[in-house]
């Protein structure tokens, strides 16, 4: 016992507390909305206990992942590569299909909640990807090293689309390679090819069974409300959650007298649009402090990638930021209507064991390059 108290001293001496401290207030605040927008759903204690013990499980990885050293992780990268595969391709096996088609979560009886495998796999693949870029710093533009960039990032797409349809999830893997891309220093001409290769394969996707009739109406719906005039199927959630926020106003309606909240008007309020029950009962003022807090947490991780001085922790500060960006963008562009419903939660507020214990350790990692020494050569 006296050990641990020393470890967590040591941190709360050293350790990015103010990461820590942003982490845990986003949590707080989507407990507080998880118990309001689960209502409807019946017995939210269930819901309210699950995400608090993950909140107290993030905060132990955490720190403890602030301790890890990663150049003995990332040394392992067949470990890695192999975990990343057999996590996604498990759910082949023992994905439980959802209402939409995806097939992203496995449970089991014995299991009190179901576990998201792509976004534990989030943090090794970042890792994976980071190390491999590493690897590759002194001929990061020859043309083999991006092929076999591209080739990391195309295998993990694939097994993502192949193996659960979450064309959301595949989306946040993406954004993540081209933020550490970019950190790498891969040139322009690279990235605008890539591009280029991503809008020619698109449509072929489009066109695959990997894509349900109602994903692309959902994506097509922003572009041409025709399609949902009446707001009824595709449009549906997108202007419930619109006219949610609309309610809240200023300072919102009050905690558990929302309406629409309370009513259930709302498919998964309290996952993917969590931000509309926030809208609704804390009003703009509610929305502002979450917009807050997790730039906040997304400016940590990017100012310790610029400031960090090695180039593999920079790397991985970056997909980590990437992460962080797109999520919320997406979420809260798709709860006002600008961006398309793919079923992203937003971090740190939408209700997710998985997703939140697996965000804290992604944080941590952040968190302990302030505990790690630079290399020997960048000491003097």
């Amino acid at each position: 016992m006296a050990q641990t108290w020393t470890i967590v001293k040591r941190y709360l001496k050293n350790g990015d507390t103010l990461l820590l401290l942003l982490c845990v207030t986003a949590s707080i605040f989507g407990i507080i909305l998880i118990s309001s927008a689960s209502r409807p759903l019946g017995n939210p204690n269930r819901y309210i206990a699950v995400q608090s013990v993950s909140l107290v499980l993030g905060i132990i990885m955490f720190i403890v992942f602030s301790m890890i050293d990663l150049d003995l992780l990332c040394d392992r990268w067949k470990l890695l590569l192999l975990f990343n595969i057999l996590a996604i391709a498990s759910l082949l096996v023992f994905g439980e299909e959802s209402s939409t088609g995806n097939k992203s979560w496995i449970s089991f009886s014995w299991m009190p909640v179901a576990i998201q495998p792509a976004e534990i796999v989030k943090l090794t693949f970042t890792l994976l990807l980071a190390r491999q870029m590493y690897a590759y710093r002194e001929r990061i533009n020859a043309p083999s090293s991006v092929a076999r960039l591209l080739l990391h990032l195309l295998l993990m797409l694939a097994l993502i689309m192949l193996c659960s349809q979450d064309a959301g999830m595949a989306f946040v893997y993406a954004v993540m390679f081209a933020f550490m891309a970019f950190a790498a220093g891969i040139s322009l001409p690279w990235i605008l090819a890539g591009l280029t290769a991503i809008a020619a394969v698109t449509p072929l996707v489009w066109n695959s069974p990997l894509m349900s009739d109602y994903q692309k109406d959902r994506i097509l719906v922003i572009l041409d409300p025709s399609i949902d005039p009446d707001n009824l199927n595709a449009g549906w959630q997108a202007a419930q959650s619109k006219l949610a926020i609309g309610s809240g106003q200023l300072f919102g309606q009050g905690l558990y007298n929302g309406k629409l909240t309370q009513s259930g008007s709302i498919f998964a309020m309290h996952n993917d649009f969590i931000f509309a029950c926030a809208g609704e009962e804390f009003g703009i003022l509610g929305c502002l402090a979450i917009i807050a807090v997790l730039t906040g947490i997304i400016a940590c991780c990017l100012v310790r990638a610029v400031k960090c001085k090695r180039p593999m922790s920079a790397l991985i500060c970056a997909g980590f930021a990437g992460m962080l960006t797109f999520q919320t963008f997406e979420n809260i562009g798709m709860c006002l209507g600008i961006t398309p419903v793919i079923g992203l939660t937003l971090p740190f507020i939408s209700y997710g064991g998985s997703s939140l214990v697996a965000t804290f350790c992604c944080m941590g990692i952040v968190s302990g390059i302030r505990l790690r020494p630079p290399p020997i050569v960048t000491r003097y």
